[in-house]
């Protein structure tokens, strides 16, 4: 079972999601002998960073675990880990280095004929609730809550509130300046970048007021604060301290993971669970995160952060650590699949993370996507990771390298 050749496809793809932005991401294909074949994504999302990527591993990284067997995935992330220590602690070759894992791991589950929760010792999970991983995007407060309620009446069990997204809102903004965002747009690539300097709490808390009564005391709500939105640590205190009014489970990236100074003063000063991790790459990242003691919950993503391997060993170290777990899975169904495995497996998992707009990555890519029933989450049965991309799909959105 010995890996041939690897070939990287970059798409480009509107994901109703994001306001309708344009998103980039790359699959990988492994081939192996016998026909064996495997998939795995990098998510890099902007079309340069996705075609150096594509470079990467079609230039050097395909050549590295060429010959090595799918059924040892530990020995191949120890084999890309080894070639890329020059220029592979955090970023593009990660982010390689996370695809061939996952194309690895796929195959290797094919080769077994086991879904990968059953090669990662079986379910701890039998299913994890569904929370709708939305963009805050609506041009008012009472649009916006109206969405969240639609969707914990449409069976998901809570909602993460992405602030400071592109799109109609004012959430995570100065709603004096940023009405309707339209003004000062940066068009980046296809994106529409904008002034992030600004926020108004009040309207942020206004905002979270009306979700939870539309939502209802029974949802599970976070507030993913990310990259959209600058903070300082006076800032988070005063706000997060309000929004605990509305049992808010977690709030994310309230400050950057660097500021650990700010984060202890964070942790002191309000109840509420603090969550980080997308900034992290590397299972020795997350490490040094939990070493700080100032998380609750980490976000780690397969596509991104050492593959599949690597978030198995994220989550080992969450779980000796008491702490939380979260797939970070906002791309393709092929990462989805790939969380939710994990996420089963896991003890250290509690929720599971889903797109709640139907869209092409996650339901025209493969013929079962990833989805919920009755507000549950269960991974797919069949082998490796279960879900298989479309042909016709991936010539649909591809982007020529």
């Amino acid at each position: 079972m010995r890996i041939q050749g690897i070939t990287p496809i970059v798409l480009r793809y509107p994901e109703p999601n994001d306001h309708g932005n344009i998103r980039h991401t790359v699959l990988l294909r492994l081939e192996a002998e016998g026909g064996l074949t495997g998939w795995g994504e990098c998510i890099a999302m902007w079309p340069e960073a996705c075609r150096a990527v594509a470079a990467l591993v079609q230039g050097g990284l395909a050549d590295v675990v060429a010959g090595m067997d799918v059924r040892e995935p530990e020995a191949v992330w120890q084999a890309l880990k080894r070639h890329t220590w020059w220029y592979g602690e955090a970023g593009l070759a990660t982010m390689a280095l996370a695809g061939i894992d996952m194309a690895v791991w796929d195959a290797c589950g094919k080769a077994a004929g086991l879904p990968l929760w059953r090669l990662f010792g079986g379910r701890v999970h039998e299913a994890l609730p569904a929370i709708a991983s939305m963009h805050v995007n609506r041009a008012t407060i009472e649009e916006g809550a109206a969405e969240v309620a639609g969707h914990i009446a449409r069976g998901f069990k809570g909602a993460k509130l992405g602030f400071g997204k592109r799109g109609l809102s004012r959430v995570g903004h100065d709603p004096d300046h940023d009405v309707g965002y339209v003004p000062a747009v940066r068009q980046v690539a296809g994106f529409g970048k904008r002034s992030l300097s600004r926020v108004n709490p009040d309207h942020d808390v206004d905002y979270v007021r009306a979700v939870r009564q539309a939502a209802g005391p029974a949802a599970r709500l976070m507030v993913d604060i990310g990259n959209g939105v600058r903070w300082d640590a006076a800032t988070a205190i005063a706000t997060i301290r309000r929004f605990e009014a509305f049992d808010i489970d977690w709030v994310e990236e309230p400050l950057h993971p660097d500021d650990l100074d700010g984060l202890a003063r964070l942790r002191a000063a309000v109840a509420t669970r603090i969550a980080t991790g997308e900034r992290e790459w590397t299972v020795a990242g997350y490490a040094r995160l939990i070493r700080t003691g100032l998380v609750d919950v980490l976000g780690v993503d397969p596509a991104r952060a050492e593959g599949i391997t690597g978030f198995r060993k994220v989550a080992a170290l969450a779980e000796a650590a008491r702490i939380a777990v979260n797939a970070h899975a906002w791309s393709t169904a092929v990462t989805s699949a790939a969380s939710l495995h994990l996420s089963v497996a896991s003890p250290a998992a509690r929720l599971f993370e889903l797109k709640p707009l139907e869209n092409p990555m996650q339901h025209e890519l493969v013929d079962m996507p990833i989805w919920h029933t009755d507000g549950l989450v269960r991974p797919p049965e069949g082998p490796g990771l279960g879900v298989e991309p479309r042909p016709a799909c991936i010539e649909k959105y591809r982007l020529p390298l």
